[in-house]
């Protein structure tokens, strides 16, 4: 991408993190555990560095705001319609390996 310029490679960025969490937000049998376990991130985390860029841009957004723009719903209304418990597994391969950020 080094012949495209800033403005056109953000453009596209933008457009893979939106089409990223889309993907997520649809795929709701995907638990959280799962995707740190095999990729060291989470929706979560994605949320996270959503926040950490408005910071660091001097743009007002809250953790609920940015989670419920991943999630595409509150974050708490997500957990209780989608989350189920982490069977004994996913928690040791979570132990094992830990997040990779």
């Amino acid at each position: 991408m080094t012949d495209i310029d800033a403005a056109t490679r953000t453009e596209l960025e933008a457009a893979a993190f939106r089409r990223l969490a889309e993907h997520l937000r649809t795929r709701t049998d995907v638990q959280n555990i799962d995707l740190m376990n095999l990729a060291g991130f989470c929706r979560n985390c994605l949320s996270n560095w959503l926040k950490e860029a408005a910071d660091a841009r001097g743009v007002a957004l809250s953790k609920e705001e940015s989670r419920s723009h991943v999630y595409g719903m509150p974050y708490e209304e997500w957990r209780a319609r989608h989350q189920v418990e982490a069977r004994p597994d996913q928690l040791a391969a979570f132990d094992k390996s830990g997040p990779s950020h």
